[in-house]
């Protein structure tokens, strides 16, 4: 699954309803959290639900450089939110460290109308999860 995916059938489908569902199915589709990462350092503050995100570099073998990538994992225990991160995985998915700093996750939900449809809550929950990643980035790269 791409963002141009994700486009694409957000285009097809016409109420927010069904918008809802398909994010809640993206949420469902992704991999078990294991236990073990439900940690407080995993956890993300500001958002109403609980939300967790564990990252991992990856890269070439020997010495840490800007192309390496993130590996992310998280779930969250309310439906949407756990499609949002979902959608949030995706927009990161295969991007590098300096990419993923340079990437208007905000604004690319904003391109598919999710974020004036999302309550206020919600919104603040998306901004947490994007800083969360972002700031792991930020970390890795400058390590």
């Amino acid at each position: 699954m791409t963002l141009d995916d994700i486009r694409a059938d957000f285009a097809l489908l016409d109420d927010w309803e069904d918008r809802y569902r398909y994010v809640i199915e993206l949420g469902r589709a992704l991999p078990p959290f294991p236990d073990t990462l439900r940690t407080d350092a995993n956890k993300v503050r500001g958002c109403a639900s609980q939300v967790w995100l564990a990252t991992n570099r990856v890269g070439a073998a020997g010495e840490p450089s800007a192309g390496d990538k993130l590996e992310m994992q998280g779930m969250s225990d309310a439906h949407i939110v756990q499609g949002l991160i979902a959608l949030l995985f995706i927009i990161y998915r295969g991007k590098t460290l300096d990419e993923i700093l340079k990437t208007d996750a905000e604004g690319i939900f904003a391109s598919l109308g999710l974020k004036e449809h999302l309550t206020p809550q919600r919104s603040n929950g998306l901004a947490s999860m994007v800083k969360r990643i972002r700031s792991d980035a930020a970390e890795m790269l400058a390590a």
